[in-house]
């Protein structure tokens, strides 16, 4: 295995590397994509984790009811179209003809409406959805209809939201079993057909083209917009988790596509005139420290207010991306700079002068310094093990027994679901990367719900940001909507659902020759190799 920092002191860069790197399957160049994603599939089931690795996977083998373009606005995809009805309180939902699941079997509005209340469960939209349904149900085989208590004007965002969790149209019988049980078989309804047979945890993920699926007619291709094409025969995915080897193996011409490069490997990938550097998604990642809500120490939200004075997301923010301010953002507060319901409300808090005494004497007045803190660290994924270590860091000079529990990226997963106190397996902190299309409105936040065990994981309580939420929703302008977002924003720093750390910007690189029309997220679709 080539490190790091041999990768780093190669004297005549990247060709200088001796290839210590897996053997990758070479196949016919022109019918295989060849693509390294930012981690494993660690299970099939979209709803079962945020992790975009299978977001992603859940965008190659099923399709949804409407997608976003790269103005995030809502474009049909298996829904030909609909009707609004009875003042918003009546929706009428058409499918288009044609499409088909991977099993041959055509997609109907009775798969569409057992999927929609599999989402509703988990989705933070979908369960205000749920909130205010009054019935959903099947007219005919490509119809159906939602009946609502109380207008709900953000239908459309919800059912085409591109993450975090987009509502998948699954076959019938699998949308019946409960959102918490993941199923562990793939009958799709997209583009690609995932290939169990070639499915190898941890090393690599195979998908085939479906030859019988039927794009939209309209849009124009954009995150999830658009007719979504396959123009691949096939599409491996090689799980390889150390920079210098993903890196070695792009440059060499084994991998055509490195979805997310490693930012100190950037500057030597740039020069070469072989690799593309690409930023496909312009809206950033936010970076998060989520507490455990539900154990010692950070149930208390003093404790988890004590660390505002010493939070520095410049430091950690300058940890992956270094001294270059056109790769990072600090100053944010719970929504990203982009967010129109960004605000300076509150932001004091992370943006006055930093205090590392100011942290301690807080924490000392609480009673918990030397509390006992576990911060989950998945040591596989570059960013999210440096930022875990500043965070650790930091935690240990505020006064906290903080210790590293490390790991790969699944067993992290895993432990992440876990509520029991750390004497049993749990956990106090993790590291939290989410995309700023996910976190652009209350709505959507998965961080900002604070309903208690039904929440995100670290499951905050906290009924007026809930309140405020809902408020939101009910806005009838979106002036009213940015003062209620700045009222979240002030609750916010009260209770501290999550600690904020910057937001980032990072880049794909793929190998000159490869065409990658589709913005705004790195899925391998609409990508082609030109002659």
């Amino acid at each position: 295995m080539v490190s790091r920092r041999a990768f780093l002191g190669a004297s005549a860069g990247l060709a200088a590397l001796p290839l210590a790197r897996p053997a990758l399957a070479q196949g016919n160049a022109a019918h295989t994509l060849r693509f390294i994603p930012q981690a494993d599939v660690t299970t099939l089931d979209p709803l079962a984790t945020t992790s975009y690795a299978v977001r992603n996977h859940g965008h190659l083998c099923w399709d949804t009811l409407y997608g976003v373009d790269t103005e995030f606005r809502p474009q049909p995809q298996l829904a030909e179209g609909h009707v609004v009805e009875d003042d918003g309180k009546r929706w009428v939902f058409t499918l288009r003809d044609g499409p088909t699941f991977h099993d041959g079997e055509k997609i109907r509005a009775s798969d569409a409406v057992a999927s929609i209340r599999r989402w509703m469960g988990r989705d933070t939209h979908g369960q205000t959805l749920a909130a205010r349904l009054e019935e959903i149900r099947v007219l005919d085989d490509r119809k159906f209809e939602i009946r609502l208590k109380r207008p709900f004007g953000a239908m459309l965002d919800a059912l085409g939201k591109s993450s975090s969790y987009p509502c998948f149209i699954y076959p019938e019988r699998f949308a019946n079993v409960s959102f918490t049980t993941p199923f562990r078989e793939v009958v799709g309804s997209g583009p690609y057909r995932f290939k169990a047979d070639e499915w190898q945890s941890g090393a690599k993920v195979v998908y085939q083209r479906y030859e019988r699926y039927v794009p939209t007619p309209v849009g124009r291709p954009g995150v999830t917009a658009g007719p979504k094409l396959a123009q691949f025969e096939r599409i491996e995915k090689h799980i390889i988790m150390d920079p210098a080897t993903a890196g070695a193996a792009l440059q060499s011409g084994e991998i055509d596509w490195w979805e997310r490069v490693a930012p100190d490997l950037r500057p030597l990938l740039a020069r070469r005139r072989d690799v593309v550097i690409d930023r496909i998604e312009g809206n950033g990642t936010m970076v998060m420290l989520r507490p455990n809500h539900l154990t010692e120490p950070f149930n208390d939200p003093a404790v988890r207010r004590a660390v505002w004075p010493a939070l520095n997301q410049a430091d950690f923010m300058a940890s992956i991306m270094g001294d270059d301010r056109s790769r990072w953002q600090d100053g944010v507060g719970c929504f990203p700079a982009a967010s129109s319901f960004a605000s300076n409300e509150g932001l004091s808090a992370i943006t006055s002068p930093r205090s590392l005494d100011a942290a301690r004497k807080a924490l000392q007045a609480t009673g918990k310094v030397g509390a006992k803190t576990i911060m989950l660290h998945p040591a596989d994924q570059v960013n999210n093990s440096t930022l875990t270590s500043v965070a650790t860091d930091l935690m240990k000079k505020i006064g906290f027994a903080a210790e590293d529990a490390t790991s790969d990226w699944g067993t992290m997963l895993q432990r992440r679901a876990k509520k029991e106190p750390l004497e049993q397996g749990g956990w106090s902190a993790v590291v939290v990367l989410f995309g700023g299309e996910d976190l652009a409105n209350p709505g959507g936040h998965p961080l900002l719900r604070a309903n208690g065990q039904d929440a995100w994981f670290g499951w905050p309580t906290s009924p007026t940001l809930e309140s405020l939420r809902d408020q939101w929703f009910d806005a009838p302008t979106l002036d009213a909507q940015k003062e209620i977002c700045r009222k979240i924003q002030a609750q916010f720093f009260q209770d501290v659902p999550f600690w904020p750390l910057g937001l980032y910007f990072v880049d794909s690189a793929y190998r000159q020759g490869l065409k990658v029309e589709r913005r705004g997220m790195s899925l391998a679709l609409n990508v082609r190799r030109e002659a």
